[in-house]
């Protein structure tokens, strides 16, 4: 009696089994994608003739590929929205990230600041306490915008933590703007510095910092080149416009960067055409020096570690690859 029991119940699992499976099997889940059209552009490179059919999706601000990538979306939410199990895969992540995260604190100044997400926050808050523990929000990037599409895209701070500079990204654009606030206050000090790509903030003790970008292209922000990277220095109280440009206006690099040293005697410039091996420059600001090359090629990865008066520490190291003929 109990085995046949036993077999009754293992029959009826399988039963139900197969109905899910049939259930399953039922949902129309065939995809019938828009149709792309094709142009008949050629280039021409060394003598060879390259097709490129796809060319007009180039443009990423024509209406037509705006109605390509409607068509694209339809078909693809269509598709996700059948899925039987995706609001259960839904609840079970954010189950699985509904918890508290901190980061590790970090000292400016008279504050100790620290990264803190409640467990579904879009974006972590950036929070301080002062030396009595008293804790309160910095930043929070959640209130950049009504969408949520604004993020912290970069932060610094001067050596003594008085002033803060740090980037917004719009709708996840590369292109960002840099805010300066006091921190005391957090109140914003001088102009919004804007069209900022590829680009830290160094600061140069309490009066201003160094940024890079490329020429704002007159075309799409997403697909117009950008290869000519410039360092700029803004001095606080001054126009962007009047930015003076330190490295990059008559040297063409796809990407250039700067930084202070410690002690900020020193500014450290590293150029590059790739994102493998780069040149490294340094000026001599206690003296308004000229700016000294020290690494003329590419051929090696190269990092100022630190620096004791005029001695350097610097690190040269070169990224070797591996391939296997498949």
């Amino acid at each position: 009696m109990k085995k046949t029991i036993i077999f009754l119940l293992a029959a009826t699992s399988i039963i139900a089994c197969k109905k899910e499976e049939t259930k399953t099997e039922e949902l129309d889940m065939s995809v019938v994608y828009p149709q792309t059209k094709k142009v008949d552009t050629i280039d021409v490179y060394f003598g060879d003739s390259i097709q490129d059919p796809y060319r007009w999706l180039e443009d990423d601000r024509s209406a037509e590929t705006e109605a390509w990538v409607k068509a694209q979306n339809e078909v693809t939410f269509d598709y996700l929205n059948k899925i039987p199990y995706r609001n259960k895969i839904k609840e079970r992540m954010e189950k699985l990230w509904n918890y508290e995260k901190i980061s590790a604190p970090f000292k400016e100044g008279n504050y100790t600041y620290f990264y803190k997400n409640d467990g579904l926050q879009n974006q972590s808050v950036l929070y301080r306490k002062d030396a009595s523990g008293k804790e309160e929000i910095f930043l929070d990037p959640n209130t950049f915008s009504k969408d949520g599409t604004t993020s912290l895209g970069g932060l610094s701070f001067t050596k003594d933590g008085s002033i803060a500079a740090y980037a917004i990204s719009e709708g996840g654009s590369d292109w960002r703007k840099v805010i300066v606030v006091n921190t005391q206050t957090k109140e914003q000090i001088g102009d919004t510095i804007v069209d900022v790509k590829f680009s830290g903030m160094s600061w140069y003790k309490n009066d201003g910092f160094y940024y890079s970008s490329y020429e704002k292209p007159k075309g799409s922000e997403l697909s117009a080149k950008t290869d000519q990277h410039k360092l700029f220095y803004h001095k606080l109280g001054t126009k962007q416009s009047e930015d003076k440009v330190i490295f990059g206006q008559n040297e063409k690099r796809r990407y250039v960067g700067g930084y202070v040293t410690e002690d900020e005697n020193y500014l450290v410039i590293s150029a590059a055409n790739a994102t493998n091996g780069n040149e490294l420059y340094i000026k001599d600001l206690a003296k308004n020096g000229p700016i000294v090359n020290i690494v003329n090629n590419f051929d090696t990865n190269n990092d100022v570690i630190d620096n004791v008066g005029t001695k350097f520490y610097v690190v040269f190291y070169k990224l070797c690859y591996s391939w296997n003929n498949l």
